[in-house]
């Protein structure tokens, strides 16, 4: 016999919608608890808030337990597929690259462009730092482009700090838009109206990320001397993530932007190369003793350059501070190989008859033991889940990966072992977004979720000021634009509805107030201190990026405020 279904209800605790969220929300001060103040590990502390969550479903919402537990697993196999199985693949392609050693090939090729460092750290930061977003994220931009800004005489402390807070603009599209992907699950709301409503607002804090990147460098004078790179970069990013969301694949929106951004700013270095022949370096900035002094040296201390040459932006210098080293163009062409077949094999999953062909083999299917219903009677849409087993990104990077180890020689045993390490290195964060995604689904068929949104809701129209401090809170517990989504979500529609608000708009600014919380989330920090050898003084790192995520977040509150309303309502789609 089949158990009946449960209906959902919103203020179990003595009918008081206001009780009853701060019941809803102990699951979500658990986790917050445990990870920004007691510092558990996160896959530990996700597991604890899980299984408050789960006891708060059962005994205080009245979900039958078995449909409570049945909901966490449905979360955590979306955790696993789509979003885990990208990561896995993006990563394995990533090693496979170090492995055979086209990984040094190509950060020598970044560093030939240019040895003025503002340069660098708009391009491998940056520009290149989004295109590791957009394949991969949970991470990898923060911790490769940390190593090479140190490879091309960055000093530690400065390469954690900018690449930190160049990690934000191009994350809410990463790991081919898994964090769209997953808003889109949990509110049951058009993939594409989300993708192009965040895609009218993260370019805007894109213009101006490489102006703070070229400041972090050098201070007020390298915005004087480097503001044409600062503001290519910049604005060929955004213009083409707008574009790209917008209009052609919310998918390949950060691996577009980040080519045409890398590229732009190659085109006016080298138009301004000849107006210097010397290498320039970059002296203490004017920011004082509080900004590292630059210098070609790896170390804390012993800062050797000058200041940059009048002609700043001068090209080929930095690529001989790998011991003079000079690679062929064949070994440039197959370092730079991988990302050209990515970009290939998705550009071709775009053309109608392969989307349509692919799909056809999609399987969708209501969870088992899982019958939830809104008090309308309507059934929840998230019960119901998509195996797109070879539409989904992951696989696409599976074949990508298969084919870079063909083109790159690499032996099939070598590439079974790196992906064996590949998994074993992501254990842990395969634990925590599988428990994540299982609090977030428990919380979203329970009910929870909508009575802490409700509540919300009395705000009115000031909580779109306050939606993008949500995504951003998530992000910065959580480590994760993604996990930040599935957090709140659903939260951010359920208080739309309730204000007035428009749900796309606010569901798009959790994601967009997501990205700014990344660079000072604990995991994210501890990535940046150990890629740099300052494992212990996170502390340091995140009194170096605070400022700016406040900076940027109070900036993007004001821009999804200002949306909410005629003035620039105009914008959204």
């Amino acid at each position: 016999m089949d158990q009946p279904a449960y209906v959902q209800h919103y203020s179990p605790v003595l009918g008081s919608l206001a009780w009853s969220s701060l019941v809803a929300a102990l699951p979500l001060l658990v986790l917050f608890v445990l990870l920004g103040g007691l510092r558990v590990r996160a896959w530990l502390a996700s597991l604890i808030a899980l299984a408050v969550s789960l006891v708060i479903a059962i005994v205080v919402y009245g979900m039958p337990a078995g449909m409570a537990v049945l909901s966490g697993t449905e979360g955590a196999a979306f955790g696993f597929f789509p979003i885990l199985w990208i990561v896995i693949n993006a990563l394995w392609i990533y090693r496979m690259t170090v492995r055979s050693g086209h990984f040094d090939v190509l950060r020598r090729s970044f560093g030939s462009v240019s040895s003025d460092q503002r340069v660098q750290a708009v391009i491998i930061a940056f520009s290149f730092g989004a295109l590791l977003e957009a394949l991969a994220g949970f991470g990898a931009p923060v911790a490769i482009c940390t190593i090479m800004l140190i490879g091309l005489g960055f000093r530690p402390l400065r390469a954690a700090v900018v690449a930190l807070v160049a990690n934000t603009a191009p994350v809410a599209f990463g790991a081919i838009a898994v964090p769209i992907t997953t808003l889109a699950q949990v509110t049951n709301l058009p993939e594409d109206a989300l993708g192009a409503v965040v895609g009218r607002q993260t370019p805007i804090l894109a213009l101006f990320v490489p102006f703070v990147l070229v400041a972090l460098v050098d201070g007020a004078r390298g915005l004087r001397e480097a503001w044409p790179v600062a503001l290519t970069g910049g604005l060929t990013f955004g213009i083409a993530q707008f574009a790209v969301s917008n209009y052609l694949s919310v998918p390949l929106t950060d691996i577009v932007a980040a080519l045409v951004s890398a590229g732009a700013v190659v085109l006016v270095v080298r138009a301004r190369a000849g107006a210097t022949t010397t290498r320039d370096r970059v002296a203490v900035p004017a920011g004082g003793p509080d900004v590292e002094s630059s210098g070609t040296g790896s170390s804390d201390d012993g800062a050797h350059g000058g200041p940059p040459s009048e002609g700043a932006f001068g090209a080929g210098a930095a690529g001989d501070r790998d011991d003079a080293h000079q690679d062929s163009r064949r070994d440039v062409l197959l370092a730079y190989m991988p990302y050209v077949i990515i970009i290939v094999l998705f550009s071709v999953q775009q053309i109608p008859p392969i989307t349509k062909a692919m799909n056809a083999v999609t399987l969708k299917f209501r969870w088992p033991g899982v019958d939830v219903r809104s008090p309308s009677g309507t059934q929840a849409s998230s019960t119901t889940f998509t195996f797109n087993w070879l539409a989904a990104a992951g696989t696409v990077l599976l074949i990508a990966g298969v084919l870079t180890a063909l083109v790159l020689a690499i032996r099939p045993g070598d590439a079974l072992r790196a992906y064996g390490e590949t998994l074993r290195e992501l254990r842990t964060a395969i634990a925590t977004v599988m428990a994540v995604l299982a609090l977030a689904y428990v919380m979203n068929l329970s009910g929870q979720t909508i009575t802490i949104g409700q509540w919300l809701a009395a705000t009115g129209g000031f909580f779109a000021v306050l939606s993008p401090v949500l995504g951003w809170l998530g992000t910065a517990v959580t480590g994760s634009d993604t996990s930040s989504n599935s957090l709140f979500g659903a939260l951010q529609v359920a208080a739309a509805q309730k204000s007035g608000l428009d749900p796309v708009l606010l569901a798009s600014a959790n994601s967009s107030g997501g990205v700014l919380g990344k660079m000072i989330s604990p995991q994210n920090l501890a990535i940046a201190a150990a890629a740099v050898g300052m494992a212990g003084r996170e502390g340091e790192i995140l009194r170096r990026v605070l400022l700016w995520s406040l900076v940027f977040l109070a900036g993007m509150c004001v821009l999804v405020y200002l949306q909410s309303t005629p003035v620039l309502g105009w914008m959204l789609p």
